[in-house]
């Protein structure tokens, strides 16, 4: 045997045919980050899940089609079924075939009408649209009306008997800061610690008569918990407990002591910061 020669005989292993070269798999080269929004009525949320159709798998179809690759989209907030977006933030990772226009264009005319993509830029390949979002905007919107309107019955909460706003602006006031949210966590929660930090809480009005939103932003929320406010602070505002009732409610963490759910369909995740 020459010296520098070698052999594999009695090692076990087998050594490829000479000419032949398998390359590894060559990992994504690029990370895209996307708004989004979309109109949750017909969906059973963003997540994929095996019990119904979601946002996160129409976008990862439509995707896939353009990309001809396989990608997971990462998104900012996990929004329940039947809940909107106005702004979602989403992120994935692919080969760069694609230019952007392309992605966002291409997209949209394979995404049913109630999806849209509404930008895409290149980003660090360590950008997480979940785990960097500095602030998330929930927007709740109610319409205040003897009659719903057909044109907001799909978008807002309507309530027929009065509500008192300045009440439900108190009870808001008292969420405000760093608190320990149990009393406003959903059934099937599975976040580590129940404490959030709520940066703002306020009522606004706007151009429709009757239309008004509740708007609550933090660093991050518990499942359920905008609309287990919204629940509560309409409680205090028909009059059913006072406002201070709602910082009662906060200290005693216990869901049972909060009001009821409000309805997904009146819930929109509205911003994302980064």
């Amino acid at each position: 045997m020459a010296p520098n020669e070698r052999t594999d005989a009695g090692s076990g292993g087998s050594s490829p045919a000479p000419g032949f070269f398998v390359p590894a798999a060559s990992p994504p080269v690029r990370r895209v980050k996307m708004s989004v929004a979309y109109d949750g009525t017909a969906y059973a949320g963003w997540q994929v899940q095996p019990n119904g159709k979601t946002v996160q798998e129409a976008i990862e179809g439509a995707l896939a089609q353009i990309l001809q690759e396989s990608v997971r989209v990462r998104a900012a907030g996990r929004t329940d079924a039947g809940v909107h977006a106005r702004e979602q933030v989403v992120d994935f990772a692919d080969a760069g075939k694609r230019d952007l226009e392309t992605i966002v264009h291409g997209g949209n005319g394979l995404l049913p009408p109630e999806i849209r993509l509404l930008s895409a830029e290149e980003v660090p390949v360590t950008f997480d649209a979940r785990r960097h979002a500095t602030e998330k905007e929930y927007r709740y919107f109610l319409y205040l009306s003897r009659v719903d309107s057909p044109f907001l019955s799909r978008y807002a909460w309507h309530i027929e008997k009065p509500l008192d706003l300045s009440a439900v602006r108190e009870g808001l006031s008292h969420l405000v800061g760093e608190h320990d949210f149990t009393s406003f966590r959903g059934q099937g929660c599975t976040a580590i610690s129940p404490i959030r930090t709520v940066l703002r809480a306020e009522v606004a009005r706007h151009d429709v008569p009757g239309l008004f939103s509740i708007d609550v932003a933090g660093a991050g929320f518990l499942r359920h918990m905008v609309r287990n406010i919204v629940g509560t602070v309409v409680n205090a505002g028909k009059g059913k407990h006072s406002a201070d009732r709602v910082g009662e409610i906060l200290r005693a963490r216990d869901r049972s002591a909060a009001g009821v759910n409000a309805p997904p369909h009146g819930l929109f995740l509205w911003r994302v910061s980064y």
